[in-house]
């Protein structure tokens, strides 16, 4: 049974699934270690009249394009920075970057520069973590190609389910016991 003190919310927006399936993952992990999770797509259909009080912590993911989140997820780390300020809030990104080795981890760290760069300054996380996604070169213009090319990508899955969930389980790590912090 999980411990009704630890809840999380995980919020992602997804252009084709890999992000979603990266939040899902995520879930997942936090719920083997008795933790309550609820998935939600982001965009302007969530509640946000939903008590964000009863949740612990938050997580919040989004592909990138166009090395920017995604129009609902930055729309919606918008209208949740003033609720989440001072609380446990963890960013993951999804892009076609596979962050693994010097020169694309160094590019990894630029992107997330550039995507947090975008978003709300009171949005404080205590981590943002990019993660590779998957990659289709159907319909990507020449510049992109080349772009891959330069970065030794190419098309594929690039998730690293290992790190994924190693993000998650320090995650669980860090949340709060129901003993520990009650809620107001």
């Amino acid at each position: 049974m999980a411990d009704p003190g630890r809840h999380v919310l995980v919020v992602h927006a997804s252009a084709h699934g890999s992000t979603a399936e990266v939040a899902e993952r995520i879930a997942a992990r936090l719920r083997t270690v008795s933790v309550v999770v609820d998935v939600r797509p982001a965009g302007p259909d969530l509640d946000l009249d939903v008590d964000l009080d009863r949740f612990d912590a938050f997580v919040l993911g989004s592909a990138v394009h166009d090395m920017a989140w995604l129009p609902e997820a930055r729309d919606l780390a918008g209208r949740l920075a003033p609720a989440l300020r001072g609380r446990p809030v963890w960013l993951f990104s999804v892009a076609g970057i596979d962050p693994r080795g010097r020169i694309r981890g160094w590019m990894a760290r630029q992107e997330v520069a550039r995507v947090a760069s975008g978003l709300p300054r009171e949005l404080r996380p205590r981590d943002h973590r990019l993660f590779g996604g998957v990659v289709r070169m159907d319909g990507v213009p020449l510049w992109g190609r080349v772009f891959y090319l330069l970065a030794r990508q190419r098309a594929g899955d690039h998730r690293d389910w290992a790190a994924i969930e190693a993000w998650a389980d320090g995650i669980a790590a860090a949340l709060p016991s129901a003993t520990a912090t009650p809620r107001p």
